[in-house]
């Protein structure tokens, strides 16, 4: 790894995420909320590291994968941490730990919170809160491909390390192209649904700031009560079809909208998150009606179809508690954590080809037993899929099972009961926000011990990255080869 670079190239990263923490500025002075020096702080500290990274380290032009990792990894916990600052300074979040898990939180696109009364918060701090949410939806380092070609250097390696899915979909033969029409589809389906919001009677702020948190699948919402705030079914289903579409592969957006919109359903992966969202929605609302858990069948139908849309896409957005409904119903929201939404969306979870293809693997091999000298090609769509992509799904299935449990037994040791301690990890490691019992939808993660906080933590991110970014780096085969930092003045002296 070529310390040095990735020094050089976090630093330039560092100066675009200082920029950024400006934003929340007119915001501060429109409403008079009297924390803008929090952001001129935060944003000249983030500027002053970034600047010293870039001029003391040597910028490399030949990065590789290991370096596009170790960029990726590093780049998200620092901007973590330069993003709980406002927190901390305007005093909304006083112990930096609860900072930090808000902070990643926000990046991750998690929707996890420690906050039991948002509604009190500056709104410049509530919109630098959904603000996270969107720069980490589509990526920070995508975002920094689209806007600074300089970054092109070592920018197939970041888009690698940083874009989910087992594979990654280069609409063009330049990754800067790519990310620009990533993040041009990103910005433009963030603007219909904020006219659609305030067509529906939410105010722009209101209207922004959740448009921010349905496209990044983050749940971060102005107001406790969350998406149930508006009692408005218009708003509700305006947000659920954004979520939805927030789900699916933003590719397939860019198709669609250079008019060819048969590509959903020529999809695979598409028409399976579909079904799987119509089958448990269906499901759900006949759960609870069996349960008389509303008295009002469209009420029912109406929040089963949110929240199924909700956990699915990992968003975290509730207009119901769901932890009082049915059990049945409850497990069936879990195992939708453990999906999630489709490869190149920005929601987390395993993600829906992944277990296509693994389903597909299984029925391969049980074919096998009955018929030893059948070759059987395993297709997506029409494509034959490769075998070290499947052997690469089968390996991220088995680094997030000792991920899940490992951080399970981690936290529950920590004296957190056997049903918010697994939740809490589901909802964290698959970004969604909401678990179980003392984390579920009306409650937070503020009570749990720090140190549960920061495994907490590392699943964000672990989940964020798809595992394999942060999971190289307990590879001692990942420290082999290491290059020394070299400063500039070194090369002078040399």
């Amino acid at each position: 790894m070529k310390v040095s670079g990735a020094l050089n190239l976090l630093g330039r990263l560092l100066i675009v995420l200082s920029f950024m923490l400006l934003t929340p500025l007119p915001f501060s002075y429109y409403f008079h909320d009297g924390v803008a020096h929090v952001f001129f702080t935060s944003s000249l500290l983030g500027l002053l590291l970034g600047t010293i990274l870039v001029i003391c380290f040597e910028p490399e032009r030949d990065l590789g994968f290991k370096d596009g990792f170790a960029i990726v990894a590093f780049s998200w916990f620092i901007f973590a941490l330069l993003g709980a600052l406002p927190y901390v300074i305007s005093g909304s979040i006083p112990n930096f730990v609860d900072a930090f898990f808000e902070s990643m939180s926000g990046f991750t696109t998690t929707g996890s919170t420690i906050l039991s009364d948002i509604e009190v918060l500056p709104k410049s701090i509530l919109f630098w809160r959904a603000m996270t949410h969107w720069l980490g939806g589509m990526g920070i380092i995508v975002l920094t491909l689209a806007i600074l070609p300089l970054l092109g250097i070592g920018g197939m390696q970041l888009f690698q390390a940083e874009v989910p899915g087992p594979t990654k979909d280069r609409l063009t033969p330049r990754i800067q192209d790519t990310a620009r029409i990533l993040w041009s589809v990103y910005v433009l389906m963030t603007v219909a649904e904020v006219l659609l919001l305030m067509l529906g009677g939410m105010g722009f702020f209101e209207a922004l700031t959740h448009s921010f948190a349905t496209l990044a699948t983050g749940g971060f919402s102005t107001y406790n009560l969350s998406i149930a705030h508006f009692q408005s079914t218009y708003i509700h289903l305006v947000i659920v079809v954004f979520m939805f579409l927030a789900g699916a592969n933003f590719s397939l957006h860019f198709r669609a909208l250079s008019g060819d919109l048969k590509i959903y359903w020529r999809d695979e992966e598409f028409r399976l998150y579909t079904y799987i969202v119509l089958a448990s929605v269906t499901t759900i609302f006949l759960v609870n009606a069996g349960a008389v858990v509303y008295q009002n069948n469209l009420l029912n139908l109406r929040d089963s179809l949110f929240q199924v849309v909700s956990i699915m896409t990992t968003t975290g957005f509730g207009t119901a508690d769901f932890d009082k409904w049915p059990p049945f119903a409850k497990m069936l929201l879990v195992t939708l954590m453990f999906i999630g939404g489709c490869a190149g969306s920005t929601g987390g979870g395993v993600k829906v080809v992944r277990c296509l293809l693994f389903f597909k693997y299984a029925r391969s091999q049980l074919r096998r037993l009955v018929h030893p000298h059948q070759v059987d090609t395993i297709k997506l769509g029409n494509m034959k899929v490769p075998q070290d992509v499947m052997i690469g799904i089968l390996s991220f299935f088995a680094i997030y099972i000792v991920v899940f449990l490992g951080a399970s037994l981690a936290v529950t040791a920590l004296g957190v009961d056997i049903v918010t301690g697994p939740t809490a990890v589901i909802a964290t490691l698959n970004n969604i926000g909401p678990g179980l019992h003392l984390v579920g939808p009306s409650r937070n993660f503020g009570h749990l011990p720090s140190a549960a906080k920061l495994v907490l933590i590392f699943c964000m991110l672990a989940g964020r990255l798809e595992l394999y970014t942060v999971a190289i780096f307990f590879t001692p085969e990942f420290w082999k080869m290491t290059r020394k930092p070299r400063f500039r003045w070194q090369k002078q002296d040399d």
